[in-house]
């Protein structure tokens, strides 16, 4: 089925087109018919589904349709958790709708305000913005809601996780009654689906995340290893295999910094992404991890939402996530529409309660891989599906639970 076929029009179904996209993915061959009968939504949607789109295209032809602005103020609100995905949804607005008169900004935290002030003096059709820049600006009164069609929460996991459900309600409560309100998600979790709750009028509801879980074109395995010695087997994998571009997740800055310097001492050059980082730095090496100008790129589980690449071969989990759906949202970088991808886990002992949780979520066991001189010393359990361990509690813990 051909995007024209959705309701587009030509203006914006030539320039999907033109960026290399002959048919609708799943979400977007539901969400897209949705979205353009005017209904509210929530979608569980993992990334590599092509969810971006399923919200950006039916915007752009629904303000491209009606009148244009009255008072230069936003018609579209888009939600995102962080500066990098703000970014990312922006630049496809722009890919998108290149044929359309639409404008559009990206606003967040950590830059000046000015620029974005004149921005919204001068006038913008769609602002992608993170919550809290968005609550600042509003309070200062150089935005306003009354003119908003359409409300979008992109990834409201995220911002729950991130501690953002007070400025969401605020947002929410400001926008006008009549407003269009879209929620995607990894997950349609119990706190999500309360979010939507509040949020969210008679929506119609759309699931495609369970499909991305296990994909067949992404070959997934693990390899156990001493926590002390995941460094070591870390920098073997990068020197062994010819691998042009690798995405490494580990949980913290303070663990991607140490592992960036611990790489370079063996020779690997690498690039830590992470929190830590100013808004100027993080934006220029996603642009050159997107250019191939850098080969490893070591970020936290958070920081790298806004990083989406085509043809990212490989992504290498130096620590196993928690929850189990971070997982597959961290495998969905790679093997983007059908190619090959690869998803390597490093999982020590420590790991196994997380590596039983994904294993679970996944519906089967990874694949486990021996790398020789790399036997941990403290074996990792054998899974059982379904399975998952209990904490062990320490002795203290016994006697104040009697």
């Amino acid at each position: 089925m051909p995007f024209s076929k959705l309701g587009l029009s030509a203006s914006i179904a030539d320039a999907v087109k033109a960026l290399g996209y002959e048919k609708p993915t799943s979400i977007q061959q539901k969400a897209i018919p949705i979205v353009l009968r005017g209904r509210n939504l929530i979608a569980a949607a993992q990334t590599g589904t092509g969810k971006t789109a399923s919200f950006v295209l039916p915007i752009l032809e629904k303000l491209s349709r009606g009148e244009t602005q009255r008072k230069k103020r936003a018609r579209a609100i888009i939600l995102t958790p962080t500066r990098e995905l703000a970014l990312q949804v922006h630049q496809s607005i722009e890919a998108y709708g290149k044929n359309l008169p639409l404008r559009s900004m990206a606003m967040f935290g950590g830059v000046d305000y000015a620029p974005q002030k004149q921005a919204l003096i001068e006038g913008v059709d769609i602002v992608v913005s993170t919550p809290g820049r968005l609550i600042d600006l509003y309070g200062q009164r150089a935005i306003h809601f009354d003119e908003v069609e359409i409300l979008v929460l992109d990834e409201a996991d995220k911002m729950l996780d991130m501690g953002f459900i007070d400025a969401i309600d605020k947002i929410v409560d400001c926008m006008p009654e009549h407003v269009q309100s879209l929620l995607f998600s990894a997950t349609l979790s119990n706190p999500v689906r309360d979010l939507a709750k509040n949020a969210i009028i008679d929506p119609e509801e759309i699931t495609i995340a369970k499909h991305s879980a296990s994909k067949s074109n992404i070959k997934q395995w693990i390899t156990t290893v001493d926590k002390d010695m995941k460094s070591s087997l870390l920098s073997h994998l990068l020197k062994e295999n010819d691998w042009s571009q690798v995405l490494v997740f580990i949980e913290t800055k303070h663990g991607a910094a140490k592992l960036v310097s611990q790489l370079e001492k063996r020779g690997i050059v690498a690039e830590a992404f992470h929190s830590g980082r100013n808004q100027r730095v993080r934006q220029e090496l996603i642009e050159k991890f997107k250019a191939g100008e850098i080969q490893y790129l070591v970020a936290t589980g958070v920081a790298a939402r806004g990083i989406d690449i085509d043809n990212l071969p490989v992504v290498i989990n130096y620590d196993l996530p928690y929850p189990a759906d971070e997982y597959v949202h961290r495998i969905g970088r790679t093997g983007r529409a059908g190619a090959k991808g690869e998803a390597i886990s490093l999982v020590s002992k420590d790991d196994f309660k997380n590596l039983c949780m994904i294993e679970s979520r996944l519906g089967h066991l990874l694949e486990r891989v021996e790398i020789e001189g790399f036997a941990p010393r403290k074996p990792v359990p054998i899974s059982i599906l379904n399975y998952v361990p209990k904490n062990k509690r320490k002795p203290h813990d016994k006697r104040e639970s009697k």
